[in-house]
């Protein structure tokens, strides 16, 4: 694990304008190097005092790596404008470095210091690189809701090491937390998933983020959320049988109601970070339901939605940097100015709906299975949510890519190869894992 690190840490001094594609190159290399370090055995390794790995860190540190490969990849413009490009990469290269220790961390306290300092990068990128004077009012909202509901986590920890007197993972088991010490400690988890009613912060952040922010985002930081629930949820079993009904029921109603507002979005950017609600409802419904298939379809949908979501972001990115707009009523009639790029929509939509043979099939199905042999009830639930999440994305597919152009565009580049690489890195792995499922089955 300190090998990878170290990497990671060598790769700073590198962060210079003049040594971009070389620091992009070198990220991809670790990245493949870390595929092949695969923890075959399906528990603890690669321990150390501080850091160890099992598979669910595995994918999500892997997930972490391709992504901030990609958002290096999709944000030339800031090399071309000359804007800070030098800073630009270090942020990222501390970014996927926190994110690192974050999600391989075998102590709570650690853990928490790793999950608060990735918020530091991601308002930095949001600020620096935004695009509209509104990003400031996006930066205070993800910085208060995060803070705010992580600081009864820290409480919660330093109750449990007086407790049991460690904070190491693998050690904490059985409940000894009360109601009031499982509230906080959840609370802090699913505001950063984000949950429905606390999940205001997170379209005002995508919004106003640069491509880059919004990767990340939809790509990393919301998974962030579901990793700390499966990590604390041994040591919170004693509620959360008890306590499950309600955030199984919010999750989905929630996610029912944000995929309506889904309907109504004129904002390409909006309509896509609503969606990524919507989608860690299921996801929020499937752990806490604390079974063995909610649980591994959890897992297998926080993956699949990385790569989609992000695809989707940098689809829209590729837009907004030729028309100059992220409105449907402006980025209409697609087809006729971009049709190479109209396959991607249609291929990123596909998945985004979970059609085959994508991970989010496999990661929907196990989820509609364990939710509807939990409780029957959520059957109506669960259609409803399934058709308006296939309707808003065929929404947003035949409103940006067919119907008349808007008259205020000429003409505009056809898409270069660097774009079509960007999206080919995200759509190849999505339809590729789906082949070795005993990752996301297996570890639990």
């Amino acid at each position: 694990m300190l090998s990878f690190l170290c990497f990671l840490l060598f790769l700073i001094p590198l962060c210079s304008s003049y040594s971009w594609w070389l620091v992009c190159s070198l990220l991809f290399v670790v990245s493949f190097v870390y595929l092949f370090s695969f923890p075959y055995f399906f528990c603890w390794g690669s321990l150390s005092y501080f850091f160890g790995c099992d598979v669910i860190s595995y994918g999500l540190i892997l997930l972490s790596l391709w992504i901030c490969v990609l958002m290096i990849l999709a944000s030339e413009s800031v090399l071309r404008s000359n804007y800070f490009p030098g800073f630009f990469l270090f942020v990222v290269v501390f970014l996927v470095t926190m994110l690192y220790c974050t999600f391989s961390s075998i102590s709570l306290l650690s853990f928490y210091v790793f999950f608060e300092s990735s918020l530091i990068p991601t308002l930095f990128l949001i600020l620096g690189w935004g695009y509209q004077p509104e990003r400031i009012q996006a930066g205070v909202y993800l910085l208060f809701y995060t803070l705010l509901a992580s600081l009864p986590l820290l409480v919660g920890i330093l109750f449990i090491y007086s407790s049991l007197g460690s904070l190491c993972l693998f050690l904490l088991r059985g409940g000894v937390v009360g109601g009031l010490f499982y509230v906080c400690m959840v609370l802090a988890f699913l505001v950063k998933m984000p949950m429905f009613l606390v999940h205001l912060w997170l379209p005002s952040a995508h919004v106003e983020a640069p491509v880059s922010g919004s990767m990340i985002l939809a790509g990393v930081l919301l998974k962030l959320g579901g990793y700390g629930l499966l990590r604390v949820f041994p040591i919170l079993s004693k509620f959360g049988f008890g306590f499950g009904i309600v955030w199984v029921v919010l999750g989905l109603v929630g996610g029912l109601l944000v995929s309506l507002f889904c309907m109504r979005q004129t904002d390409l950017k909006s309509l896509i970070a609503y969606s990524s609600v919507a989608h860690m409802g299921m996801v929020i419904g499937g752990i806490m339901t604390m079974g063995y298939w909610g649980v591994c379809s959890s897992f297998a949908l926080m993956i699949a939605h990385g790569l989609c979501s992000s695809g989707l972001f940098c689809l829209s990115n590729i837009s907004y940097e030729r028309f100059g707009s992220r409105s449907l009523l402006v980025n209409k009639g697609l087809m006729n100015l971009m049709p190479s790029m109209t396959m991607w929509w249609f291929l990123l939509s596909a998945c985004n709906m979970a059609a085959p043979p994508s991970l989010n099939l496999l990661g929907e199905i196990g989820l509609l299975s364990s939710l509807v042999s939990w409780s029957w009830y959520l059957m109506f639930v669960l259609i409803f949510l399934s058709f308006f999440s296939a309707a808003y994305t065929l929404y947003m597919y035949s409103y940006s890519q067919h119907g008349s152009v808007f008259s205020g565009l000429y003409s505009c580049s056809l898409g270069y190869s660097r774009e079509f690489l960007l999206l080919f890195l995200h759509w190849f792995p999505l339809n590729l894992v789906i082949l070795s499922v005993d990752f996301a089955v297996f570890w639990v």
